[in-house]
């Protein structure tokens, strides 16, 4: 039933005990195969390392800076980072190597209205499409739902960003709309896909995760033997 005020209108449902949250800090999550730590100065010649294996500058397209050239040049990058509390950056640590393999951060965010972004997403040829990729992911939205108790957390895109968009939707995420010419990146229109999760969609999401990410969900080869949307559509075998 649609909350009315006073005069018959329709208003959103009050959030009688509803309290403006604690911001994002610079804190350490640790996985079974990855961990988050503040990004570093210290974390930029691994990263500059991992990120040179790509055969090809593909990934840095949809970002929105140029690739480096140098390790010295991407060093000054990440040292830029660490006095940012907004845009809040992550190293992706490998649980058996103890390397930085990639970096994502948490930004726009709005203690007052319990909302943040996911961003900034750098996985490098040694994260990507790996377990560690989604548990990292898992970690922060773990991180911003159960610790800081946020209500919405979101993923947004370049609407060409075809992996982008996939991903978020792989991951839980509802596709919200399209902001038509809502940037310019790099001299080029960019219109921006939307993504959410909400807090009330969270403990579906969590279990889907947790459950994929289970050791016994894996092969010995480490292949998957059952996705991670089939988890979210059957919890259970």
């Amino acid at each position: 039933m649609t909350t009315q005020n006073q005069f018959g209108q329709p208003v959103g449902d009050t959030l009688a005990d509803w309290q403006p949250r604690s911001r994002p800090q610079r804190v350490t999550l640790s996985g079974r195969y990855c961990r988050l730590e503040p990004l570093t100065k210290a974390h930029a010649p691994a990263l500059f390392a991992a990120h040179s294996q790509a055969k090809d500058a593909r990934h840095w397209t949809w970002l929105p800076r140029e690739q480096d050239s140098t390790a010295e040049g991407y060093g000054q990058w990440v040292a830029s980072t660490e006095a940012h509390s907004d845009p809040l950056h992550f190293a992706v640590i490998d649980i058996k190597s103890g390397q930085a393999v990639g970096s994502l951060a948490l930004m726009r965010i709005e203690p007052s209205d319990g909302v943040m972004e996911v961003g900034h997403v750098h996985f490098s040829p040694l994260l990507s499409r790996t377990p560690m990729a989604t548990e990292a992911q898992w970690l922060l939205m773990r991180y911003a739902f159960e610790t800081l108790g946020y209500r919405r957390y979101e993923w947004k895109c370049d609407s060409l960003n075809a992996p982008s968009r996939r991903a978020a939707l792989r991951l839980g995420f509802q596709f919200e709309g399209c902001f038509r010419q809502a940037r310019v990146v790099k001299g080029r229109n960019r219109d921006t896909d939307w993504f959410s999760i909400i807090d009330s969609e969270w403990p579906a999401v969590d279990r889907a995760l947790q459950n994929w990410l289970a050791i016994d969900n894996f092969h010995a080869d480490g292949s998957q033997k059952r996705t991670l949307e089939s988890w979210r559509q059957t919890p259970e075998p």
